[in-house]
């Protein structure tokens, strides 16, 4: 239950920067609507690999444990959300794509 609800709470901050700055932050070359629909596109992605991920921890639980593969799942989701913050803005990095 633990692991369930940090989650959602993670995919609840996530959707909320991504509506309020994540469009501005990371496109702003883009028009507003599609910055922010850029940025809950890259949130679906996450959501939409959730069953991925539970086949492949559902079957090592299986076999190595629940509780280990809990801890590496908590793990993971705990790395995701940290390199999350991490990541340079446009103002930072820009495109990286410069044309004659």
């Amino acid at each position: 239950m633990f692991g369930s609800a940090l989650e959602w709470y993670d995919f609840f901050l996530y959707g909320t920067a991504a509506a309020l700055v994540f469009n501005s932050l990371f496109f702003p070359t883009f028009d507003p609507l599609v910055g922010t629909i850029a940025a809950f596109g890259t949130n679906a992605v996450g959501f939409l690999a959730r069953p991925l991920g539970g086949i492949v921890f559902g079957h090592f639980g299986d076999r190595i444990g629940r509780k280990s593969m809990l801890v590496t799942t908590l793990v993971i989701m705990g790395v995701a959300t940290c390199l999350i913050g991490l990541l340079p803005t446009y103002a930072t990095i820009g495109s990286g794509l410069r044309c004659c």
